[in-house]
């Protein structure tokens, strides 16, 4: 049900007026806002890895202000359409990719009371909507007449069609532990600590956690599964004909559906808006309402742009595969993979009771999850620590093997011969 306005006291506005109003005046800039932020730290992001700066002179403190000022010259920019395009089939491909990923945000819960609309089927109606995108890609290689477009395009269709099945089939397992498919009904299972979150309650969750975000990969159009765009081969894949702001509309239905795909693994397996340490559902029992739904709001978010990092962290370390090499991961091994593990995790609820066995299984779950956590922190600390010493180190670099950076030689001396 669609959450009341409670701060126009004076009208009896109709429920549909409510939604409109709610959606352009905060769900369009916060999708404005999460492109932007996006498209700035993938920047900055892949120039670290690189060991460059990246943006650094626009707004000053790291070039903060450099996508709203591209965002400012792509709107002056000319509107170009090929002679021989399908003019409105290719004015209308950039929009049916933009509104798809809009709407997905409608049932995203970013609290237990930050919700917009609460159906019994919010999943479903999630990733029937994000399965729409693809129909905007296909339309843009199609409509622009141009055999690089095309290409894209096709690459798109079999990827995106493939990687649905097992992206589905680790929906499922969640949802099966949970006995729901409302996301605010299976975020509201995970408080009360690390251990309650779904992915740590039996190893099939675990599994499919690590199904999830690979299909999610290909589902974004990431590397190693980006063959949609890849520059070398297709020079930007099925967007290749466009400029100004449709053009832009590509790349903000790209890192919103980053985010909401994140946003939706938190849901479904990594606490949702709960804490590691119960604070928030203690804030909840104890009466501090809208303080914990804030709070949990920006949980939600750093969890799911933690996971945009790791995204963008693969993007600019993985090479990319092959077009016949990614049909063949799906087929071959996500899928039977994510098969085994849903009958898996049929049996395991119908014969593993509850108790001490499925609570021993929690615990060494956990402590796995959060070694990992902590290996991911050190890695991301050992990176800062080459980057300020302008080195390289690999991911095997013992930590008593950092040298310490010498500052660069100064010029010879000119000689006087």
């Amino acid at each position: 049900m669609i959450a009341h306005i409670d701060y126009i006291p004076f009208f009896s506005w109709p429920e549909w007026l409510e939604g409109l109003i709610v959606m352009i005046a905060v769900y369009l800039p916060f999708v404005c806002l999460v492109a932007m932020f996006g498209i700035w730290w993938e920047r900055k992001v892949s120039a670290d890895i690189q060991s460059r700066h990246g943006p650094m002179r626009t707004g000053r403190w790291h070039g903060w202000a450099q996508s709203p000022a591209d965002g400012l010259k792509l709107l002056a920019k000319e509107d170009l359409i090929p002679v021989a395009a399908d003019r409105p089939l290719f004015r209308l491909a950039p929009y049916l990719s933009f509104v798809p990923a809009f709407a997905a945000l409608v049932v995203l819960p970013f609290s237990a009371r930050f919700i917009f609309v609460d159906m019994p089927i919010s999943v479903v109606f999630l990733f029937g909507i994000l399965a729409l995108e693809v129909l905007g890609v296909i339309l843009a290689g199609w409509a622009s007449n141009s055999k690089w477009a095309l290409y894209g395009a096709m690459r798109e269709a079999c990827q995106i069609v493939s990687y649905e099945i097992p992206l589905g089939l680790s929906i499922l397992v969640p949802a099966l532990a949970a006995g729901t498919l409302s996301l605010a009904a299976i975020g509201e299972q995970q408080g009360g600590g690390l251990h309650q979150w779904l992915a740590f309650r039996n190893p099939f969750l675990f599994v499919s956690c690590f199904v999830f975000f690979i299909a999610t990969l290909a589902d974004c159009k990431r590397s190693p599964f980006d063959l949609p765009e890849s520059e070398s081969e297709l020079v930007a894949g099925y967007h290749v004909e466009y400029s100004g702001m449709r053009w832009v509309m590509f790349f903000f239905a790209e890192y919103a559906v980053m985010y909401i795909l994140s946003a939706v693994a938190c849901m479904l397996y990594l606490g949702a808006w709960y804490d590691p340490f119960g604070i928030v559902l203690w804030m909840e029992k104890a009466g501090y309402v809208w303080s914990s739904a804030v709070i949990g709001a920006g949980i939600i978010i750093v969890k799911a742009f933690t996971l945009v990092y790791v995204q963008m962290w693969l993007r600019w370390t993985l090479p990319r595969l092959r077009i016949d090499q990614v049909l063949s991961t799906c087929v071959k091994v996500l899928l039977p993979l994510a098969c085994v593990n849903l009958i898996g995790a049929a049996l395991w609820s119908w014969l593993v009771p509850a108790g001490w066995a499925q609570l021993a299984v929690q615990v060494l779950l956990t402590v796995i999850g959060t070694g990992g956590f902590l290996f991911f922190v050190g890695v991301l600390v050992r990176a800062m620590l080459s980057r300020r010493q302008g080195l390289r180190l690999t991911l095997l670099t013992p930590w008593h093997a950092i040298p310490v950076a010498e500052p660069p030689p100064g010029p010879e001396p000119a000689s006087n011969g």
